[in-house]
């Protein structure tokens, strides 16, 4: 089986390490392809490097209005290899193929955003800040710019940057997660179509070398990254050491309120394709779902929900949810099913221990709930990132907002009601960066930043829209004076 290659400098390289892993999919076992991996990969992020400044020095300098042209052709060309690529995310991530559509969606989206660049990017003007002085503010951009990515979204989180990183000006070095190379592979495919300049994009494969030699590497001036909030804060203090602007999304513990005055069949499908959504393998899934008084209804329209799911291949008809991306997540999931249940949680809905006819060796666990969990225990605060709601009953929205606040996550959280000023409390009193209204997820559109607080963000300017813009330049204030009998000499 061939080794997968990086592109880089606008060509298809061998990776300077011998070493590799297998790209398995987590539904059929089957080994997809080999990707690079080891400690000689730092080379190949060093020849990226090279590559994406020298590139830079010249890209830097063509109009905004020529660098968004290309991203115009790109978006043509994911539309046209939509079906394609579904397929591929599917496969080696897991999701369904409704899941994988609607992500190269997303990622389609930012590439029209960033398409706008030429607005977005302009600035201020003052004129006579003294007699006879003018003073603007220009933003230009940064160099090299790294994004990392994780493997729940193999195509779309690179599109929160990489777009806009090169509408500004940027040169980009993208990092696909080991775990899911082959998205990205089929993407840097179209983007050698669309006439960019040699050395604006690179990708480079490989594990934590590679992440290390991007934010060691001296030309590399800003790293955008998503996944779980230890490997967050490591890449956010590594690269600020180094000097770098760094854009770090952390892990989540999403917590949704439900109100009794909610509706019952809208609020629990709802909520239920938040949870189970992409087998739970998101940073905007629900997971803590609190009920506020009576929840004997809401309860038991939850677990049928969650009953009726199929549970599959995502290549296959009438799967709503797949598998987990690896054996070592299958298991350290259903491990923290049992820690919640040694804590005294009672497990309402047990997917542990399920196969998949045709698919006994995939990762799959079925939609689980449990209650009755310890609000002092680890779990309630732990990060499960599988298909598991943890059920927790309150007396009032208080309580609930009260719960959510001492939450050291910060990414989501969502109410379900039909009172205007319930919802109104909610959103100015709940501290995290994303709120939902009667929503189950609460992504932005790409009009919009990917907000995240606490310990699921580190950083000060999030990925989409204008914050992606300002993130990937720099700010340059001129000050002006011309006098006339200076106009007369020359």
């Amino acid at each position: 089986m061939n080794v997968l290659q990086n592109y880089i400098n606008g060509e298809w390289v061998n990776s300077k390490s011998n070493t590799t892993i297998d790209v398995v999919n987590p539904a059929t076992k089957e080994i997809l392809a080999k990707v690079p991996n080891g400690d000689d990969t730092q080379k190949d992020v060093e020849m990226a490097a090279a590559a994406a400044q020298q590139a830079y020095l010249e890209w830097k300098n063509i109009s905004v209005l020529k660098r968004i042209q290309p991203l115009f052709k790109l978006k043509t060309l994911l539309e046209q290899n939509k079906d394609e690529i579904s397929r591929l995310i599917t496969m080696e991530c897991g999701k369904t193929l409704a899941e994988s559509a609607g992500e190269i969606q997303r990622a389609i989206e930012n590439v029209e955003v960033a398409c706008a660049t030429p607005m977005l990017m302009q600035s201020e003007f003052l004129e006579n800040v003294a007699t006879g002085i003018d003073e603007f503010m220009i933003r230009q951009p940064l160099g090299v710019t790294a994004c990392i990515a994780p493997f729940n979204f193999p195509a779309m989180i690179s599109f929160w940057f990489l777009p806009y990183a090169i509408a500004t000006g940027n040169s980009m070095i993208i990092k696909p997660s080991e775990k899911v190379p082959l998205t990205m592979m089929k993407i840097f495919e179209l983007l050698h179509q669309i006439d960019l300049p040699k050395g604006v994009v690179n990708m480079v494969h490989g594990g934590k070398a590679s992440v290390d030699g991007l934010l060691d590497h001296p030309l590399v001036k800003s790293i955008s990254f998503v996944g779980s909030t230890p490997v967050a804060k490591y890449i956010y203090a590594r690269g600020t050491a180094n000097g770098k602007r760094v854009q770090a999304q952390g892990g989540a513990k999403n917590p949704v309120v439900i109100l009794p005055d909610a509706d019952i069949e809208m609020t629990s499908q709802i909520i239920t394709d938040s949870v189970y959504g992409c087998a739970g393998q998101r940073c905007l899934a629900a997971s803590v779902v609190i009920t506020v008084d009576d929840n004997k209804k809401i309860k038991e329209s939850l677990v049928e929900a969650a009953k009726s799911r199929t549970v599959g291949y995502g290549l296959n008809n009438g799967i709503d949810m797949g598998p987990v991306i690896s054996n070592e997540s299958k298991t350290r999931i259903e491990s923290l099913i049992d820690k919640g249940v040694a804590e005294g949680a009672s497990v309402l809905l047990d997917g542990r221990n399920k196969k998949v006819k045709g698919f006994e060796q995939g990762n799959f666990i079925n939609p689980t709930i449990i209650e009755n969990l310890s609000l002092s225990g680890e779990l309630i605060k732990t990060e499960i990132f599988g298909p598991v709601m943890s059920l927790v009953q309150m007396k009032t929205v208080d309580d609930a907002i009260a719960f959510i606040n001492q939450n050291v996550y910060g990414n989501m959280a969502c109410l379900f009601t039909n009172s205007g000023s319930s919802a109104r409390k909610f959103r100015n009193e709940a501290m995290a960066g994303n709120i939902g209204i009667n929503i189950g997820i609460a992504a932005p559109m790409a009009q919009f930043p990917f907000s995240g607080w606490k310990e699921s963000f580190f950083g000060d300017l999030h990925g989409q829209g204008k914050h992606a813009i300002e993130f990937f330049t720099q700010t340059k204030v001129v000050v002006e004076r011309w006098p006339k009998e200076w106009s007369r000499k020359f």
